[in-house]
C-alpha cells in the first residue's frame, strides 16, 4: 500500500509530484502519465474534428449530410459505454481500454481516407465506439488503481488535459487543413497515441487488470442491458433524426426513438434516479442536468456573437477561450483535501454558478451591454462545471462497490451524454420556433436573420434546469441506513 503523506501544521498536504503516495509519486508516475496523455489526445481530437468537419463535408459533398457525422460517434459511443461497464467488471478495464483505442483509431483511419460521405460516417460511428469503451474503462482504472484520497487529483488532471486542447486545438487543426487538408487532421491522431499507451497499458495489467475477486468464476455478459444499449442508441439516433428533419412526418421517429429510448434508459441508470433518490442516483442525475444545461447553452453562444453583435466566428469562439482554464481551476479547487468534507456543498455551489452564467449570457443581446460580458459569464461558469463534473466523478466510484465501478460509469457517462442531446435538441427546437432557424448536430447554424427572443427561449430554461440541479445537489449525500 502506497504510505500516506504527512500533513503540514496548518493543514496543508504536500504536493503531489514527487512524494511517493501522490499521483505522480514513484507508486503511480507511469500509469498517471499514461492516462493522463490518453485523454489530452482523445480532447484535442474532439476539438480539432470540429474545425475539419465542415471542410471535409464539403469535399466530401455531403454538407447535408453533416450533423449524422456528429450523431453517428454519439449513438454507438452510448453503446460502448455500456459494453464497457459489463467488460471492465467482469474481466477487468485492461481489455475495454485496448480495444476501445483500436477501434478510435481504425474510425479516425477510415474517415480520414473516406472518399465519400457515408464511409466518412462509418469511420466516425467506430471512433464513438472505441471513445465510449475508453472512457468508462479509464473510470474503472482510476477506481481500483488509485486510493479513495488521490480520485480527485487524478480527475483534476483529466479535467487539465482538455485546457489547452480547447484553445490549441482549434488553431492547430485548422492551420493543418488549410496546409495539408483536413485528412490529416484525422490520420496524424492514431500515431500520436502510441507513447501514451506504451506507458499506460503495462501500469494498468499490473494494478487494474482481472476481476475484482480473480478466485469467483467470471460472470456472463448480462444480455439484457446489452439490448437496453442497443435501444438507447437506436432510441438517440431515431431522435436526433426527428430533431434534423422538421416535416410533420418527422414525428413518427421521434416517437419510435421515445419508445425505445425511454424503457433503455429507465433500465440502465440506477433505480431513483429520475425522482432524485439520495446517493448515487442523485450523483448521475446531477452528471446529466449539469452537462446538458451549459452544453445545450454553450451551442448557442458562438452564434449569438455572430448574428446578434456582428464578431468573427473566431472571435466568438475566442469568447469562451477563458472557460478552458476555469474548468481546470474548478476541478482544481475540488481536488484539495481541505474541501473534502465540503463536497456536496461545493457542488451546489457550483450548480448555483452555471445557472447564473448560463441566465446573464443573453443580457448581450442588448446593444448597450459588452461583449466581453459572455467571456467573464462564461469564465465563472465553467469554474462552477469544473466542481461539478469532478466532484461527480470522484461521488460515484466511492459510492460504488468496486464489481460495479463498471456499470456505474456507464450510467455517469449514459446520462451525461444523452442529457446532451435531448436538451440541445430542445433548446434547438425552442430557437427555430421563435424564428432564429435550424439546428443540426453539435454545429448551430442559422438559416436566416435570428430573432433576439430565440435566443432568450434557450437560455433561460437552460438556466433553470441549471437550477434544478442546484437542488439536486443537495441529495448527493446517501441516506443513514436505519438501525
Amino acid at each position: 500500500m502506497p504510505s500516506l503523506r504527512t500533513h503540514q501544521a496548518d493543514g496543508d498536504v504536500e504536493r503531489d509530484a514527487g512524494v511517493p503516495g501522490g499521483v505522480l509519486g514513484r507508486e503511480h508516475r507511469a500509469l498517471s502519465i499514461g492516462i493522463v496523455s490518453v485523454v489530452l489526445l482523445i480532447a484535442f481530437e474532439a476539438t480539432a474534428v470540429g474545425t475539419a468537419m465542415p471542410v471535409a463535408a464539403r469535399e466530401l459533398r455531403g454538407v447535408e449530410l453533416y450533423a449524422f457525422a456528429f450523431s453517428a460517434y454519439f449513438t454507438t459511443s452510448l453503446f460502448g459505454m455500456v459494453v464497457a461497464g459489463q467488460w471492465a467488471d467482469r474481466r477487468g478495464p485492461l481489455g475495454a481500454i485496448g480495444a476501445g483505442i483500436g477501434a478510435f483509431a481504425v474510425g479516425l483511419v477510415v474517415a480520414g481516407t473516406a472518399g465519400a460521405m457515408w464511409p466518412f460516417i462509418v469511420g466516425r460511428a467506430v471512433q464513438g465506439l472505441g471513445g465510449g469503451l475508453v472512457i468508462v474503462a479509464l473510470y474503472v482504472v482510476v477506481g481500483r488503481a488509485y486510493p479513495e484520497r488521490l480520485r480527485p487529483k487524478i480527475m483534476a488532471a483529466f479535467a487539465a488535459s482538455w485546457v489547452v486542447p480547447s484553445v490549441v486545438g482549434p488553431l492547430a487543426a485548422g492551420t493543418v487543413t488549410e496546409q495539408l487538408g483536413w485528412r490529416w487532421v484525422f490520420i496524424g491522431i492514431p500515431v500520436l497515441v502510441v507513447a501514451p499507451l506504451a506507458l499506460a497499458l503495462p501500469e494498468i495489467r499490473r494494478k487494474a487488470s482481472g476481476p475484482v475477486d480473480p478466485g469467483a468464476p467470471a460472470p456472463a455478459f448480462d444480455t439484457r442491458r446489452i439490448r437496453l444499449a442497443l435501444g438507447i442508441s437506436a432510441g438517440a439516433a431515431l431522435l436526433q433524426y426527428a430533431g434534423q428533419d422538421l416535416r410533420w412526418l418527422s414525428v413518427l421517429p421521434a416517437v419510435a426513438g421515445a419508445a425505445l429510448l425511454v424503457p433503455a434508459t429507465l433500465g440502465l441508470l440506477p433505480r431513483g434516479t429520475y425522482r432524485a433518490a439520495r446517493g448515487l442516483p442523485s450523483v448521475v442525475l446531477l452528471r446529466g442536468v449539469a452537462a446538458g444545461s451549459f452544453i445545450a447553452a454553450e451551442s448557442f453562444v458562438p452564434l449569438m456573437l455572430v448574428t446578434q453583435r456582428g464578431l468573427s466566428p473566431t472571435l466568438a469562439g475566442l469568447s469562451l477561450a477563458l472557460g478552458g482554464a476555469t474548468w481546470a481551476l474548478g476541478s482544481y479547487v475540488q481536488s484539495r483535501p481541505r474541501v473534502e468534507p465540503y463536497r456536496e456543498r461545493l457542488t451546489v455551489v457550483g450548480m448555483v454558478l452555471v445557472a447564473t452564467a448560463i441566465a446573464a449570457a443573453p443580457s448581450v443581446l442588448i446593444a448597450s451591454v459588452p461583449v466581453w460580458i459572455v467571456a467573464a459569464a462564461w469564465g465563472w461558469g465553467c469554474f462552477g462545471m469544473g466542481l461539478v463534473i469532478s466532484s461527480t466523478s470522484v461521488l460515484l466510484l466511492k459510492l460504488s462497490a468496486p464489481e460495479e465501478q463498471g456499470a456505474n460509469s456507464a450510467a455517469l457517462q449514459i446520462s451525461d451524454g444523452l442529457s446532451n442531446v435531448l436538451l440541445l435538441a430542445a433548446g434547438g427546437a425552442a430557437f427555430a420556433a421563435l424564428g432564429g432557424g435550424a439546428v443540426g448536430g453539435h454545429a448551430v447554424s442559422a438559416t436566416g436573420g435570428s430573432h433576439p427572443a430565440a435566443f432568450t427561449a434557450v437560455f433561460l430554461p437552460m438556466a433553470g434546469v441549471a437550477l434544478v440541479g442546484a437542488w439536486v445537489a443537495t441529495r448527493l449525500r446517501a441516506a443513514p441506513v436505519a438501525g
